[in-house]
């Protein structure tokens, strides 16, 4: 195989960078000793692993495994073909945590310990189990994104599982879990070593922000409807003239009109039928369909306006 369509067929399943043509391995061994590597690829994950064992192999090109290159003596001619370094995706901590943990205690346990990559999620009200099951995320992070995999409770056979990332359907405030009957046990997150004090100021950042731009002096169920496809549905709420209206107890925030708070003893009857009068109103008005993220449990008798 041309080295040349070699190198391009590689790019397609490593990134660039993490592929080096006729690289001297005097600078990854402890003996600073060691000619030229055809190849030298670092591998990030363990699809990356696969890939390009399966493509040497396809190709007839010989590779070698390394790790951190200590007791390591490479000839000073060089090597002909790809060595291959496994490489972790920066300092990845690897945590376990009960379901029942509370986000915003995890994300201080998380901080004290100088674990980051939690900070977003601190502020979302609630469980790391619920979170999982509604795929929860803030400034730009969801769990998906830092998810390894949750161990769960098959109520239909009585089993104990072990799902993975991309076995659990997760999608914008979905999961597998809305249609399949697990009770989920324990999550398994991929986090990073780093900073507390860091970690630290990027919390109260975010809290700072909720603070000043949601109602938290108010009991809610945080963001009470789902993002727009190609819309910001507080917004709309907002053009719409709803803020600020209530029915009974519970009102759309007058400080963001994605949140319906429970402003002066409301009931769960106040709150649905604020949800359902949001919902027409802003299709009459806008002719676009929102939906709640709140999830509902009993009776609730259906409520037309």
């Amino acid at each position: 195989m041309e080295e040349q369509l070699i190198f391009e067929t590689l790019k397609k399943f490593i990134p660039k960078e993490n592929i080096r043509k006729n690289e001297p391995m005097s600078k990854h061994t402890s003996f600073k000793t060691g000619g030229p590597a055809e190849y030298y690829i670092i591998a990030k994950t363990i699809k990356n692993i696969q890939n390009i064992i399966e493509f040497a192999k396809k190709n007839k090109i010989s590779i070698y495994i390394i790790g951190n290159g200590s007791n390591l003596l490479i000839s000073d001619s060089g090597v002909k073909g790809i060595i291959l370094k496994k490489e972790e995706e920066g300092n990845i901590v690897i945590v376990h945590a009960g379901a029942g943990v509370k986000t915003m205690a995890l994300a201080q346990y998380l901080k004290k310990k100088s674990i980051s990559g939690f900070e977003e999620l601190a502020g979302i009200p609630g469980t790391l189990g619920g979170a999982n099951y509604m795929n929860a995320g803030a400034y730009g992070k969801e769990m998906k994104d830092i998810l390894i995999e949750t161990k769960v409770l098959n109520i239909e056979t009585g089993n104990i599982e072990i799902l993975k990332n991309d076995e659990q359907k997760l999608e914008y405030r979905g999961s597998i879990f809305k249609e399949k009957k697990y009770i989920i046990l324990e999550v398994s997150l991929k986090l990073e070593k780093g900073n507390e004090e860091h970690i630290e100021k990027k919390m109260k950042d975010y809290l700072e922000k909720r603070k000043e731009k949601q109602p938290l002096e108010y009991p809610s169920a945080g963001s009470t409807f789902k993002r727009g496809e190609n819309f910001i549905t507080a917004k709309i709420i907002d053009e719409c003239g709803l803020k600020g209206y209530r029915i009974g107890g519970a009102e759309i925030s007058e400080k963001h009109a994605g949140f319906i708070i429970n402003k002066n003893n409301a009931t769960s009857k106040d709150i649905l039928e604020l949800i359902e009068y949001t919902k027409k109103k802003v299709f009459e008005r806008k002719g676009l369909k929102i939906e709640e993220e709140v999830e509902k449990i009993g009776d609730f008798e259906r409520t037309e306006f």
